[in-house]
């Protein structure tokens, strides 16, 4: 099938047009695709879990015999070994898992510093 010469640029504009609207659409509009998507649900996800879990660690922290122990030895600890302190104590070890979760080590840490007295 032939296709007549005045169609040739409609087609060509219609084609520009979806790569453009394509382009723009994924970069600056917002678009992702579904693994993009479940990427972001799921760090989404894993962060709100941290947040809803740093008040049983700071609880687990305030039940501790040892506080005032740990405490002197997360604020002796260097800024970047203050987690695996935090770790180490126990208090990142929520109940029923089988080790401690370094990210809500990290976030535990930064609600110690403000509820520390």
């Amino acid at each position: 099938m032939t296709t007549p010469e005045w169609l040739k640029p409609g087609i060509y504009g219609a084609l520009l047009g979806a790569a453009f609207v394509g382009i723009v659409g994924f970069s600056w509009g917002g678009w992702m695709t579904r693994g993009g998507a479940d990427e972001f649900a799921t760090a989404m996800a894993e962060d709100e879990v941290i947040a809803a879990l740093v008040p049983v660690c700071l609880e687990i922290s305030r039940t501790d015999p040892n506080r005032v122990a740990q405490i002197a030895a997360i604020r002796e600890a260097s800024t970047s070994q203050r987690r695996n302190v935090v770790m180490e104590t126990g208090w990142a070890t929520m109940p029923g898992s089988d080790g401690p979760n370094r990210d809500l080590a990290q976030a535990c840490i930064e609600g110690l510093e403000l509820d520390a007295s």
